[in-house]
């Protein structure tokens, strides 16, 4: 049974046993398993050794000579990231068992040891080790890195956050483009979280949640008697916004009527309410965000080109959760974190089984569609680990997902457009490149949608000379 290498090479373990012949044959079990063993003979030599080697997991003997395993333990759970603890010992008592559990033992074997169980022991502790050092590294990087509630270390949310910050100085209205699901409210709050505008309000809209009739109303407020039920005057949004900014959300379903009304809006300032005589100025930053593609809506007459070209001054695009490489594990485990605090659960981490599949699926919902998935995997989940029984039916592979279909059309019409069709080898080099492309070079994701080995992945980029950039 081979271990899973952990982040930065090879498991590796303390074994403290001062039987030779039953030391080295333990060493021997964990090397064959790819597991790297440091042997000693005393608990004076394995305090020695924790000076300088830092191991996941620490195997002792109850019984040594001069300190015994117990003192060990204490010892190690006194560092300040203490590895995994197995007593094993042949002085197996149940009295020993809970002392040494109550001490913080992680698991407690007795002589003759089976081997086999031995290493199922080794590996499971290894695994849980390695799921809650993921999650403390994830929210410390959580707790240090999110951007006004946006969280990534993506190269293109990096970009994303570098440009955030640098509308926050200008004032003009702002376009957010981006697929379903990606945040791009999050990225409209923080566009006003940055700006001179932070102390005033943030009013958000969903232009395709309101009634046609009712939107001017929604907008720019009426006067009582303005229209039947209209019993008192309202303030609008443009009203409720001012001196602060205004999240136009699905603007592309706005009404071309409205849409006249919002251009003058951006270019005068001003606004009369439903039923008013009278127009009176408004301070607002228009913040309108998009998953279609406006042009698209202007070419078949439902939106002005006018409105397009003002809002589009400033156009920030919201990358797709399959373009965020290691995003997807960092918003995983933040989502986990979050979820199982609120159900009240303890919960340690996914399975190596449940995050491939996470990986190998392309996620059409984005972030959103990531967060209900991880909501429901800690609902059904009652133990202390993630399984992939827990995870959708689509993403477990009942609909399995790479790289969408339309795409791989997309990619096919583009290599046969030229005066020459491309050979297999070429046809299979450009298509890993898109892939590459489209996960932000991440090897290990791309390796998943191609259903190849990380091995087979590189072998295959040293053959393309353009792969150089991966």
């Amino acid at each position: 049974m081979k271990s899973k290498a952990g982040r930065n090479g090879p498991d590796q373990v303390l074994l403290v046993e001062d039987d030779r012949g039953l030391r080295e044959l333990l060493a021997e079990e964990l090397t064959e398993a790819g597991i790297r063993a440091v042997e000693v003979d005393s608990a004076e030599a394995a305090l020695d050794q924790l000076d300088r080697f830092h191991p996941q997991l620490v195997i002792s003997d109850l019984r040594l000579p001069g300190r015994d395993g117990l003192d060990l333990l204490q010892e190690v759970r006194g560092l300040q990231q203490p590895p995994a603890f197995l007593i094993i010992t042949a002085f197996g008592t149940i009295s020993q068992a809970v002392e040494a559990l109550k001490q913080g033992a992680d698991e407690f074997l007795t002589k003759p040891l089976d081997l086999e169980h031995f290493m199922l022991c080794v590996n499971r502790l290894l695994e849980t080790r390695r799921l809650r050092g993921e999650v403390q590294r994830y929210r410390g990087l959580v707790d240090h890195d999110a951007f006004y509630g946006l969280v990534g270390q993506s190269r293109s949310m990096r970009n994303l956050f570098q440009q955030i910050q640098q509308l926050g100085k200008a004032s003009g209205p702002v376009l957010v483009v981006g697929e379903s699901g990606t945040g791009k409210e999050l990225v409209a709050r923080a566009i006003h979280d940055e700006s001179t505008r932070a102390g005033g309000p943030f009013q958000a809209v969903n232009c395709a949640g309101v009634p046609a009739e009712l939107l001017e109303s929604e907008f720019f407020g009426h006067e009582a008697g303005a229209f039947t039920g209209a019993v008192k005057s309202h303030r609008g949004l443009f009203d409720q916004a001012h001196g602060g900014t205004l999240f136009l959300d699905e603007i592309g379903e706005m009404p071309l009527a409205l849409q006249a009304k919002l251009l003058r809006v951006l270019q005068d300032g001003v606004i009369r309410p439903v039923g008013g005589s009278r127009e009176h100025t408004v301070d607002v930053r228009i913040v309108a965000a998009t998953n279609r593609k406006l042009e698209d809506r202007i070419e078949s007459g439902d939106f002005r080109e006018d409105l397009f070209y003002r809002l589009e001054t400033f156009t920030l695009r919201v990358p797709p959760l399959r373009e965020r490489g290691d995003d997807l594990e960092l918003l995983a485990a933040l989502f986990l974190t979050r979820y199982s605090m609120q159900m009240g659960r303890e919960i340690e981490g996914f399975s190596s089984e449940a995050l491939a599949a996470f990986k190998q699926y392309a996620f059409p919902g984005n972030v959103r569609e990531l967060q209900n998935a991880v909501e429901r995997a800690v609902t059904f989940c009652q133990g202390s680990t993630i399984e992939l029984e827990h995870l959708p039916m689509r993403i477990r592979g009942g609909e399995r997902r790479g790289i969408p279909a339309e795409a791989v059309d997309q990619v096919l019409r583009q290599v046969s457009d030229g005066p020459v069709l491309p050979t297999l080898a070429e046809l299979e080099q450009r298509y890993i490149r898109y892939v590459l492309d489209q996960v932000g070079g991440n090897k290990r994701r791309a390796a998943a949608m191609l259903d190849v080995s990380r091995r087979t992945l590189y072998r295959k980029l040293d053959q393309d000379e353009l792969a150089t950039q991966y």
